[in-house]
């Protein structure tokens, strides 16, 4: 089938776009909530299910059933994909949901070690591998979905809920895990307390759900359905037509992923075991920062807009290799909890330079007819080879060479690969989707 960018794009309002810009906002908000409380638990979680007289191992062996989620991403990518470039975008977006707050409720009620022997620590990879199946097919679906619904020259302000979303779903976890950390005690929190954030995956899912049956498809895959353009094997179309396209998502997907991941995620286990801090401090720290720094992101949204995807993803990865070691020597040098709070906040900031533009110009590389597979493709792959395995990275790599700074080399090498792949983008910011 010819692609083309030239006809007229199905028509969309205003008050359409906003509702698929918050839908999938919500959505992507709740099922990354589900994905990431596991994270901010890690220290908790690490005895239960791997004990061991050093911590240090625990912790490891906990942030690699983290990064194991990942290794189901692509799959779910696949699956997702297939399912939503050929029965539709809103259905697939329902099932991930579904999917993911039943697996989160269900690890909510795991047996530990003590209790379950070897049994636990399987049961506990087998439903992290089901989330990340289900998390495969979430934020490329939610980043198609809004991208076909939003005006063409305002992709970049609406399709920046998405990150938003994805992003605050962290600052949400890290709060509802201080918060709990605050109203039990270490034993209450190691018997039960680390089970409450888990179970509460389940009414959040129910009301994203709520959220998402009500919407339509959108108009890009109704016509597309009645032309009757819908690929048989959207996959096998993606790697036979676009395989360039999908190595550039690929490219960003490992600098976004691989920077965003460090302060998402490896920053809290970096200032509990390595510096000391008090892990209820940690927490909300990392709530406040991350929630402060998604503030930011409908302000890069309307940057992209305005002066396209390349100039903003570009300016994201310099800043990164400039700043990368400062906020790892202050990070390792400061005993205030207000400091750090700032380093999150101009950390996830960047971050949000970075995820912002990167999301529509991944649509933008792709015709309607295989979007959602390519998007989803591309970017779980990415995300496997540096997200999953940036927290277990960054601390094996402390762990192995005793420099607390050296976690900041991970930062700067993937900060290159976004260079390089920015550097290889056609412009896109102001064209119309592919059709």
């Amino acid at each position: 089938m010819t692609e083309t960018t030239s006809a007229a794009p199905p028509a969309t309002t205003t008050t359409t776009a906003r509702r698929a810009a918050l839908a999938g906002g919500v959505g992507t908000l709740i099922e990354y909530y589900d994905f990431s409380v596991y994270a901010f638990l890690a220290v908790t979680l690490g005895p239960l299910f791997f004990p061991s007289d050093r911590p240090a191992v625990s912790v490891l062996l906990t942030l690699a059933v983290f990064g194991s989620a990942y290794v189901m991403r692509p799959l779910g990518g696949w699956y997702f994909g297939r399912l939503g470039d050929r029965r539709g975008r809103r259905h697939a977006l329902v099932v991930t949901v579904v999917t993911m707050g039943l697996f989160s409720g269900i690890l909510g009620i795991l047996p530990t070690y003590p209790g379950a022997g070897v049994i636990a620590p399987v049961l506990l990879v087998i439903v992290r591998l089901a989330q990340g199946f289900s998390a495969g097919g979430e934020i490329g679906g939610a980043a198609t979905y809004v991208a076909e619904s939003a005006p063409p020259k305002r992709r970049g302000l609406f399709g920046s809920l998405t990150p938003v979303g994805s992003t605050l779903g962290f600052s949400v976890a890290a709060a509802v895990v201080g918060l709990m950390t605050a109203l039990t005690t270490p034993e209450q929190m190691s018997s039960w307390g680390w089970r409450v954030p888990f179970l509460l995956s389940l009414p959040l899912a129910a009301l994203c759900l709520w959220v998402r049956v009500r919407l339509e498809d959108t108009a890009e895959f109704e016509a597309m359905a009645e032309k009757r353009e819908v690929e048989r094997s959207p996959l096998l179309q993606v790697v036979k037509e676009k395989p360039g396209s999908v190595l550039r998502v690929i490219g960003i997907a490992v600098a976004m992923n691989g920077t965003g991941y460090v302060g998402l995620t490896y920053f809290s286990t970096y200032l509990i075991q390595t510096q000391g801090f008090d892990k209820q401090a940690v927490y909300w720290a990392s709530a406040i920062g991350i929630a402060l720094a998604c503030a930011t992101y409908p302000l890069a949204g309307m940057l992209t807009d305005r002066f396209g995807r390349r100039p903003v993803l570009l300016s994201s990865y310099v800043l990164y290799l400039i700043l990368a070691w400062p906020a790892f020597a202050l990070l390792g040098s400061t005993s205030s909890i207000v400091v750090v709070t700032v380093v999150y906040v101009v950390y996830m900031a960047l971050n949000g330079l970075a995820q912002v533009p990167a999301f529509p110009q991944f649509t933008e590389l792709f015709p309607r007819r295989i979007r959602y597979t390519g998007v989803a493709l591309g970017f779980n792959i990415g995300t496997i080879i540096a997200g999953g395995t940036a927290p277990y990275v960054a601390a094996q790599l402390v762990q192995s060479t005793g420099n607390p700074m050296s976690p900041a080399f991970w930062v700067i090498g993937v900060s290159v690969v976004g260079v390089i792949t920015v550097l290889t983008l056609r412009e896109t910011g102001r064209d119309r989707l592919p059709v």
